[in-house]
């Protein structure tokens, strides 16, 4: 494999995080202000391959930790201003504190332990089903990014989260998952400020219903767009990422691309089309990405949610489904929102809607499930129920 672009370091950041890797996890990755490291790599042109660099790469950094019985506080690349500090938190390694663990002890794969440290990134994590995974995600011990366009939102979930917290345990990040330029940016800047991930969660989503005799083309393309095109793009440039961070490990480190797919993904929705046209598209693509992207050691599935009665799109008291559906009249007797909510729920076995706790758990059995790759979880209830 050639050596990616000289001209850029993005490259360079994950697979240093593979080479911590411990078997569960790598430490964060942090590029800082600073003029010396306590471990040079040898230079990107020193070698033909990339192979052949993260090999030279993997022998230092293991003698490093052998003779030192310790992790190295900041590495750099001979001939580069790159230099990364390195922590079992972000707030170690952006600081060049050093780090809280010592080398080649193996990461706990205990239950209640095996999304603790991880780093995860939630697209259109600033409000609803998002932000709901975003706050799982950080009471489960790991660092969110939350990547949204509503950037201010996103920033402030960020600020209350690590005050919360009492330490950095997210950050906001600019991205609109239909735009190459503006995946591609966002994932740089995840390689430059802890090295890469562990989990994607493919979650920004729009719907629009109408009829197919009379939704504009316009619409259905908005609705495609997000909900479909936007998967492959962001798994475009996740899966580079993420294959650099598997290349330092010596092809060891497991990770996880989820696409939240829907109930609609797995069954028809009445003059719903585009949306639930896109969810269906969403996990053919996911059981295609996981039979390529397997040799990445890259797990790629889908979780499908049913319908999130407590969410704005169904409970907006103006303009949310339960309202909509009242005025239409498409609920047979229905006088009352909460006859509306009723109808719904009783189409349920648990006889309640989806909850975001519930696809909070969803996804840790996901990437705590180291064999597996290419399903649709449904989380539905027992609305959906699957051969």
């Amino acid at each position: 494999m050639e050596i990616p672009n000289k001209k850029t370091t993005s490259w360079i950041p994950p697979i240093v995080r593979g080479m911590t890797f411990d078997g569960e996890t790598g430490l964060f990755v942090t590029t800082i202000e600073s003029k010396k490291a306590d471990l040079m790599l040898e230079a990107v042109g020193s070698h033909e391959s990339l192979e052949s660099l993260v090999s030279a790469w993997q022998k230092q950094f293991e003698s490093f930790c052998t003779t030192e019985q310790q992790f190295p506080t900041t590495i750099g690349v001979e001939g580069d201003s790159l230099i990364m500090g390195l922590g079992l938190m972000f707030d170690q390694a952006s600081g060049g504190r050093g780090v809280e663990k010592k080398p080649f002890i193996p990461g706990s794969s205990k239950r209640s332990e095996i999304m603790k440290n991880k780093i995860s990134l939630v697209t259109g994590g600033a409000q609803g089903f998002g932000e709901g995974m975003v706050k799982g995600l950080v009471g489960e011990g790991g660092f969110v990014y939350i990547a949204d366009m509503n950037l201010e939102g996103a920033e402030a979930l960020a600020k209350s989260l690590n005050e919360e917290y009492g330490k950095t345990v997210a950050k906001g990040i600019y991205v609109n998952v239909t735009d190459e330029d503006s995946v591609e940016a966002m994932m740089d800047e995840v390689a430059l400020t802890s090295g890469s991930l562990d989990l994607f969660v493919s979650n920004a989503g729009v719907l629009k219903a109408g009829s197919v005799k009379e939704m504009a083309l316009k619409d259905f393309q908005f609705v495609t767009s997000v909900d479909y095109t936007g998967f492959f793009i962001c798994t475009k440039f996740s899966a580079r990422q993420m294959a650099f961070q598997n290349l330092g490990s010596n092809n060891r480190y497991l990770t996880d691309i989820v696409a939240i797919s829907s109930k609609s993904g797995l069954e028809g929705s009445n003059k719903n089309g585009a949306y639930a046209g896109a969810k269906f598209g969403t996990i053919g693509l996911a059981q295609s990405f996981a039979l390529e992207l397997v040799t990445d050691n890259i797990k790629v599935n889908a979780v499908c949610p049913g319908n999130f009665l407590d969410g704005p799109l169904w409970s907006d008291p103006d303009r949310g489904l339960f309202v909509q559906y009242l005025h239409a009249g498409k609920v047979p007797g229905a006088k009352s929102l909460e006859d509306v909510r009723r109808f719904y729920e009783s189409k349920v076995p648990l006889n309640r809607g989806c909850r975001t706790e519930d696809v909070v758990r969803a996804i840790c059995y996901i990437v705590e499930q180291k064999y597996e790759t290419g399903q649709a979880v449904p989380v539905t209830g027992g609305q959906v129920m699957l051969n």
